[in-house]
């Protein structure tokens, strides 16, 4: 059956990451996808996962198909992005718009750090300039003399190329090495970015591939590693920690021959794979295995605001308190 898109753009009533996250998945299943198939894939709710992919069918033509088994599939073309793109003008200005967002948060982060230099640069100038117009006698002895103290600041013109650097962040998440002065000072003012950002998404990802790599049937133990399950005593059995996935995902509870608990998602059961292969209960396993299996548990990583060495940090300090000396010092010249 395929969808007549009508006069309105569907796709720009969904929020930008459920349609970001929704084409994702469709495009990692080649297009034929069930609504399971996304919200499992994609980590997104049933209903966020049925409005996108509505919503993608009615404005790039996309068609519906009924298995022999009674499953709604959505087929997409190869080129439906295009498609889509060509109709809407929030996806056309939509990189741009990110691009703008982008620059403007990296001139807010370096406009400290530039002020900062230039404080250093201008008030010193200024301190040798005023010392410059006493006698020639004082200068010439100043300038004779001379004092090492073994500390070397290892500043070069080509850092100032990284400190104009718009991706600054990303190469600095990247580099496993020492880093040079400037980034000592973008890493100890501005931090180096929380390692766990986006990770509630990545959670509901797991959560939903694993379900789905177990054929849509599990039991809370299983789920446990990827959710928060609070203490408890051992003598009690609480699994209300499950509840959010049920909402999630349309689970329900069920009972089997032994009398142990599990969790049924029928609709993370009814995949585009399964018509393939003919025998749906085997689809999640065949799946995991053919990816290597999936993550068996969640984990935060450790936020560290700065990764910066003891030396460059006190580097850095050192630069604020030189800073601060130098306009206290030029402050009582100009009395």
């Amino acid at each position: 059956t395929g969808i007549k898109p009508g006069g309105r753009i569907e796709t720009d009533r969904l929020p930008t990451e459920v349609r970001k996250r929704a084409m994702e998945a469709v495009d990692s299943f080649g297009g034929r996808v069930t609504i399971g198939d996304v919200s499992s894939k994609a980590g997104l709710k049933l209903n966020e996962a049925q409005n996108a992919l509505q919503a993608l069918a009615a404005d790039t033509g996309g068609f519906l198909e009924v298995s022999d088994e009674g499953d709604v599939l959505y087929v997409f073309s190869k080129d439906y992005r295009s498609k889509l793109v060509a109709k809407s003008f929030r996806l056309k200005i939509e990189p741009l718009l990110e691009k703008s967002k982008s620059v403007a948060e990296y001139v807010i982060r370096v406009s400290f750090g530039t002020a900062l230099i230039a404080s250093i640069v201008i008030v010193y100038t200024t301190i040798i300039a005023l010392l410059s117009s006493r006698s020639d006698e004082d200068n010439r002895g100043r300038r004779g003399r001379s004092f090492d103290s073994g500390f070397s600041l290892n500043f070069y013109p080509t850092d100032l190329f990284w400190f104009w650097d718009p991706y600054y962040y990303r190469r600095r998440q990247r580099r496993t090495v020492g880093t040079n002065f400037i980034e000592s000072v973008f890493s100890f003012v501005f931090g180096d970015g929380d390692p766990n950002e986006g990770i509630e998404e990545e959670r509901w990802k797991l959560i939903g591939q694993y379900i789905t790599s177990n054929g849509g049937v599990v039991t809370a133990e299983e789920l446990a590693p990827y959710l928060d399950v609070p203490p408890t005593d051992e003598t009690m059995v609480d699994e209300s920690y499950i509840l959010p996935v049920l909402l999630r995902f349309d689970g329900r509870p069920d009972v089997d021959e032994e009398g142990n608990i599990l969790y049924r998602f029928p609709s993370l059961q009814r995949t585009a794979a399964s018509q393939r292969s003919g025998r749906k209960e085997y689809v999640g396993k065949r799946w995991a295995e053919f990816v290597g299996g999936v993550d068996k548990f969640f984990k935060e990583k450790q936020w560290q605001f700065s990764k910066t060495k003891n030396t460059e940090t006190a580097m850095v300090i050192g630069l604020g308190g030189l800073n601060l000396f130098g306009v206290i010092i030029l402050g009582t010249m100009l009395k």
